[in-house]
């Protein structure tokens, strides 16, 4: 196969993906109003390296695994408790206006230990936030799964060209989404600010609730 044509394909198909409304976008866009746009990198950045492990487990031939419907639906009820953790915790905030947009700039310009700290619990967010999706992975143990065996026509070669045209396309979305929510937060003000959290809260909460009932379905074979 030609390694062009499996790029492109591998970019366009994560892209309208990454198009789709989600908990990841929920997360980027939380983390853009306080850190900045490099938010959206760190996110996909944790999302990737999850990806490169799925894709390499996937590989080793464990793909029924994944699409065992009591995985999936484990997967599914740990996801919607996440979800509904971090929900309830922005909505808390939102309420509370324990966050403000002056305390998140000034933590991002804090040179000192703390930065690293945030920047790793970004990457740990991209990681949870997908890993707890359980369409994620039964998306990977299908569909992504075909595109390996595609692109392992071409070789080892054709699945790291599959995995930099897919990790791309997320990069690409998620870091304009970052910078353009990351700009606008000057302009959107504190009340406007603690809404935005509030809003977003409540986003991942409906998610919580809709993955949680997926899982319990899955589980009870409904």
């Amino acid at each position: 196969m030609d390694l062009w044509i499996i790029f492109i394909g591998a970019f366009s198909i994560a892209f309208s993906g990454a198009m789709m409304p989600g908990p990841m976008l929920g997360v980027t866009i939380d983390g853009s109003l306080r850190k900045g746009w490099t938010a959206g990198p760190r996110i996909v950045l944790g999302h990737g390296i999850l990806e490169l492990v799925l894709i390499l487990t996937m590989t080793f031939g464990l793909k029924d695994f994944f699409s065992n419907p009591t995985v999936a639906g484990f997967i599914g009820l740990f996801g919607g408790a996440f979800l509904a953790w971090m929900g309830c915790g922005m909505i808390k905030s939102g309420i509370k206006k324990s966050v403000t947009q002056e305390n998140s700039i000034s933590r991002e310009n804090n040179p000192s230990g703390k930065r690293g700290v945030m920047e790793n619990n970004l990457v740990l967010a991209g990681v949870l936030v997908s890993a707890t999706n359980p369409y994620f992975i039964l998306w990977w143990a299908t569909t992504g799964t075909e595109s390996i065996r595609r692109a392992f026509a071409a070789g080892i070669i054709g699945v790291l060209i599959f995995f930099t045209g897919h990790i791309l396309a997320d990069l690409v979305w998620y870091t304009a989404m970052s910078a353009a929510f990351s700009r606008g937060k000057k302009l959107v003000g504190s009340a406007g600010y603690h809404r935005m959290v509030l809003i977003l809260g409540l986003f991942l909460v409906v998610f919580s609730i809709y993955f949680i009932g997926s899982g319990s379905k899955m589980l009870l074979g409904l």
